[in-house]
């Protein structure tokens, strides 16, 4: 393995290490005394504070664009309402196989759907394999409580909002640099007046430490430093190897989730877990000999919505 390879390899541990102990680090300030309103607040003042002197000194662009802002309200505010109101009220263990599994299965449909990509067999496959997973979840769910938690729906909408955000930053060839930015800043602008204004708040009844925590993993390591070293992993080792890493997220933060905040474990919750991270990796590896290219991307964007 040369030098390149070898670097992109330790950049796509690092996100995956990062969007692992997002997930963690979530259910942390969901349990806390802050509400989702304020970890919202939180990671986007936080992100959009970091990033706006590069955007304004390195790399300007002309930010208030309608595809940036459409982009933001959905990917920025709609994914974090969705998510962290989930993470207030569902055990991270499950946030585990939700959040990494129900991302490239609704990514996939909707280029589908929305940019006529054609997809791999072996991309349906993991998907199948991803929705078992998932549906084993369910069923668990629905057997003992007879429908799915507001968590387990909060997380679905939060998925399902990533994934518009992912097909369309595609569609409209939105770079990197530019969606990071636009999502941290107009989220923030949009959103900051509404939190400060009208939205319930208990973030000056928390501890410093928490509110720390929180700033420095949401506004800076799960969306700047993640955002980079995955970029740089897909440049070195390319995009499939790098959505194939990402298998490792829910077998890392799902059963890192059960000791560490005491969640019920159950045979059913192992195998949706397992199933969750062989589909994804299934999905991202072109296993199948023979198979006729895509006529579009041939990879989605598999980076999980941090």
């Amino acid at each position: 393995m040369n030098n390149a390879h070898s670097q992109g390899y330790l950049c796509a541990i690092g996100a995956v290490l990062i969007w692992s102990g997002f997930i963690l680090v979530s259910r942390v300030g969901g349990i806390s005394p802050l509400l989702p309103y304020d970890v919202i607040a939180i990671r986007y003042v936080t992100c959009a504070a970091l990033l706006l002197p590069f955007w304004l000194i390195w790399k300007p662009f002309n930010l208030f664009q309608a595809k940036f802002i459409i982009t933001s309200l959905i990917g920025g505010l709609g994914y974090a309402i969705f998510t962290f109101k989930a993470f207030e009220i569902t055990p991270a263990s499950h946030a585990a196989v939700l959040l990494p599994g129900l991302l490239p299965v609704s990514i996939a449909v909707l280029a589908m759907l929305l940019n006529k990509e054609r997809h791999l067999l072996s991309k349906w496959v993991g998907i199948a394999v991803i929705t078992f997973g998932i549906s084993a979840l369910f069923w668990q769910e629905l057997s003992q409580t007879g429908s799915l938690s507001k968590g387990h729906l909060y997380l679905t909408g939060g998925a399902i909002c990533w994934a518009i955000f992912s097909v369309l930053i595609n569609r409209w060839n939105i770079s990197p640099w530019e969606a990071t930015v636009s999502l941290a800043v107009i989220t923030c602008v949009i959103y900051l007046p509404l939190y400060l204004l009208w939205l319930p708040k208990n973030i000056l009844n928390s501890g410093f430490e928490e509110i720390l925590l929180q700033a420095f993993y949401q506004g800076f390591m799960a969306t700047i430093v993640q955002m980079l070293l995955y970029v740089r992993a897909v440049q070195l080792i390319g995009a499939a190897q790098m959505g194939s890493m990402m298998a490792i997220v829910p077998v890392l933060a799902g059963f890192t989730a059960i000791p560490l905040f005491n969640e019920e474990a159950s045979i059913t919750l192992g195998v949706a877990l397992l199933f969750v991270s062989i589909g994804v990796w299934l999905a991202n590896t072109q296993w199948i000999r023979h198979q006729k290219p895509a006529t579009s991307s041939q990879s989605l964007s598999t980076k999980a919505g941090t």
